[in-house]
């Protein structure tokens, strides 16, 4: 039994630290007022590499002889930590699918940056149906937050890439 205390003290601390890291992956994003939709997918690629991370230690030998040793003991810690275990694996897809889905949208950031207004106006239907399919086909990325964040960002480039312009001429 001092084994089993140990082993579930050992799990509360890890339940409490994935907690922690759950959290603060859903706190609001603090970002410059003129920051680009490639922000939008870089913050969720860092979120992907970091729950994919946390994903891996979770699956690793050590963690799941602990586990197996604390149902063998009957522990009552173990709901917690699968509750933990449940949020972890829900974030880490969503980090994975809101990437894929972003990334269909990554060939239209070159030329937002990068083209003149009017080449720029030319890409923008094309942008919107994309931003349309993965509203209407994404599980996770389907928010109104999600999506304002993403059209703020788009315009934001849009401005960026007007005053860019309009400082060359």
């Amino acid at each position: 039994t001092e084994v089993t205390e140990k082993l579930e003290e050992v799990v509360r601390i890890w339940t409490k630290q994935i907690r922690q890291v759950l959290i603060e992956s859903e706190q609001i994003r603090r970002e410059a007022d003129d920051v680009g939709p490639s922000a939008e997918l870089e913050h969720w690629k860092r979120r992907m590499s970091a729950f994919n991370s946390l994903l891996d230690e979770i699956k690793s030998s050590r963690v799941k002889k602990i586990i197996s040793i604390l149902q063998a003991a009957g522990s009552k810690t173990l709901n917690q930590w699968k509750e933990v275990d449940a949020s972890i694996t829900v974030a880490a897809n969503e980090a994975k699918d809101n990437v894929r889905y972003l990334y269909t949208l990554d060939k239209f950031f070159g030329p937002l940056a990068n083209a003149s207004p009017v080449t720029m106006m030319e890409h923008i239907p094309s942008l919107v149906n994309t931003i349309c399919m993965i509203y209407c086909t994404s599980p996770y990325y389907n928010t109104s937050e999600h999506m304002t964040s993403l059209f703020l960002k788009i315009t934001n480039q849009m401005i960026n890439t007007c005053k860019m312009y309009l400082y060359k001429g």
